[in-house]
């Protein structure tokens, strides 16, 4: 998810961020635990015995495969959503070497998300943020100022997400998506995620330098600076000071990105094991 703003601008995030990291470590560090809780059948027992238990374990997963296979995603994508919400499409989880994308499935994917009906209240509420701090004071307030911030934080948003996830991953050869790990500790996951920023898959599948992501976003923040920001604004200092913080921005999404599943399969399992929920359900 591509977002232009000031550090100050995000503190909220980055709040919320941190407390989704800690919800995080919170799942995983409970995970090992409750498998090796999970009763085991006794020799002799058959297996048919045993089978109740893992297919009421499994309700919760079942579920969220049901929701997300209701629209077939294109080959090699998803169909996952952040929060439930925001738009996930390059997200791989628990999976292997696949086929490369496409050039015409790479800028799809993107387009999807780029234009998917969450986007234009995300970029909504950028906006409103952006107007009450008064950034790019040269837009100044009222319905102009928030309708110009509007346009310039969705300009940057998208243009980002082209570049980085279709123009440059086309030309270059390289793949965009990122493969959640699920492996080790907390630290460990974390730092995977963090230098997904700096290494990706190549079209063949070998390991190689994320100039999609440092030279897709350093492009769009040229684009955006000397193009449609406020005159005052257009200099090299202030691409740079974008271009770092787009970055940042994007190394906290990967992040996310690779505790959501956890803090999916959290937020699913309470919600089926309610037995409110449950009762509710059957009237």
């Amino acid at each position: 998810m591509a977002i232009r703003q000031k550090l100050s601008a995000g503190a909220w995030l980055a709040r919320v961020v941190i407390a989704l990291l800690l919800l995080a470590f919170r799942a995983v560090a409970q995970a090992q635990p409750e498998q090796q809780q999970q009763p085991q059948p006794q020799q002799g027992q058959s297996s048919s015995a045993a089978a109740p238990a893992k297919d009421q374990s499994g309700k919760a997963e079942q579920t969220s495969t049901d929701q997300q296979a209701q629209k077939p995603p294109q080959a090699g994508t998803s169909n996952d959503r952040l929060f439930f919400a925001l738009p996930n499409f390059l997200t791989m989880e628990n999976a292997g070497q696949l086929p490369p994308l496409t050039p015409g499935q790479k800028f799809g994917t993107v387009a999807r998300a780029s234009f998917d009906y969450i986007e234009y209240p995300w970029y909504s509420a950028l906006a409103g943020i952006s107007q009450a701090e008064n950034s790019e004071p040269a837009y100044r307030q009222g319905v102009t100022g928030y309708a110009k911030r509007y346009g310039t934080a969705f300009g940057d948003g998208t243009i980002e997400n082209f570049m980085t996830g279709a123009v440059i991953p086309t030309v270059l050869r390289q793949d965009p998506r990122f493969y959640q790990s699920s492996q080790g500790s907390f630290f460990r996951r974390t730092g995977y995620a963090v230098s997904r920023l700096f290494v990706t898959r190549g079209d063949n599948g070998h390991k190689q330098l994320n100039f999609s992501e440092i030279l897709g976003s350093g492009i769009a923040a040229m684009i955006g600076t000397f193009t449609y920001h406020p005159r005052n604004e257009r200099n090299l200092s202030t691409a740079t000071s974008v271009w770092g913080t787009q970055v940042g921005y994007d190394g906290i999404t990967l992040e996310v990105k690779e505790f959501w599943p956890d803090i999916r399969r959290k937020l699913t399992h309470k919600k089926q094991s309610d037995p409110s929920a449950s009762s509710i359900a059957t009237k």
